[in-house]
């Protein structure tokens, strides 16, 4: 079965947590045991599975992604929005994760949740694709 939500966005980058929309969607889908795969249609914009004890570990994450890939050196990819850094970001982090499912429940450890990474904000719409099986 395949599910869509939308994520809007307030800042150039930010995470968000989504876990609950996932779980809902998991909810009426009514599977029971199954993978649901967690897609982001989108080249500036990533899914990824990470801690949800303390806030700053999604600062650390955005930090070092900013010191891997700066956003203010040359690049070849130089359109009016200047979001090379963040099609590179997304490559780093990935469009896509897989999460079991058992009981109705998505499998994550006790401090994982699953986050929507934005690097080229602020957004309205962007998109968020699940596909249930069971």
């Amino acid at each position: 079965m395949m599910h869509k939500f939308h994520v809007n966005t307030q800042q150039k980058t930010e995470i968000i947590d989504i876990t609950m929309q996932v779980q809902s969607a998991v909810n009426a889908a009514q599977i029971s045991e199954g993978i649901c795969t967690i897609y982001v249609p989108h080249t500036t914009a990533s899914v990824c599975i990470q801690e949800n004890a303390d806030p700053n570990v999604h600062i650390d994450l955005l930090n070092a992604l900013e010191r891997l890939v700066p956003k203010d050196i040359p690049y070849l990819h130089e359109t009016e929005r200047k979001n090379a850094a963040s099609h590179i970001k997304a490559a780093l982090i990935g469009t896509s994760q897989t999460v079991l499912i058992a009981g109705g429940q998505l499998q994550l450890g006790t401090y994982q949740s699953i986050y929507f990474f934005e690097f080229d904000g602020p957004r309205s719409a962007r998109q968020v694709w699940l596909r249930i099986t069971g």
